[in-house]
């Protein structure tokens, strides 16, 4: 399956897909951790719908959403507006917090 190209915005802080503009991952994030963060949010987004009619897992699978979601950096303060060490500390932190959870 090949990715489609999305549009971005000229300061690369922002993609846009089918008009909706929404925050692009950190261009920092080194290649293994990108991996790692969007291995656990297809977990995540499975786990989404895989649960329906069970709230604790929907919650559960939600919240690991949103973990990575931040640690990429799509979420969360914006990482353009933290310095290279938080932004570290965010994926970082992200990335744990995911681990624990298997």
């Amino acid at each position: 399956m090949t990715r489609r190209e999305v549009e971005r915005t000229d300061d690369g802080r922002w993609i846009v897909v089918d008009g909706r503009r929404w925050r692009a991952q950190d261009p920092q994030l080194p290649d293994d951790v990108r991996e790692r963060l969007l291995h656990h949010l297809g977990v995540g987004r499975s786990g989404v719908r895989a649960a329906k009619g069970d709230d604790a897992a929907v919650a559960a699978a939600r919240a690991r959403v949103q973990l990575a979601k931040t640690g990429l950096g799509e979420r969360g303060t914006a990482w353009w507006e933290q310095s290279d060490d938080e932004r570290r500390d965010r994926w970082e932190s992200a990335l744990a917090a995911l681990d624990e959870r298997g």
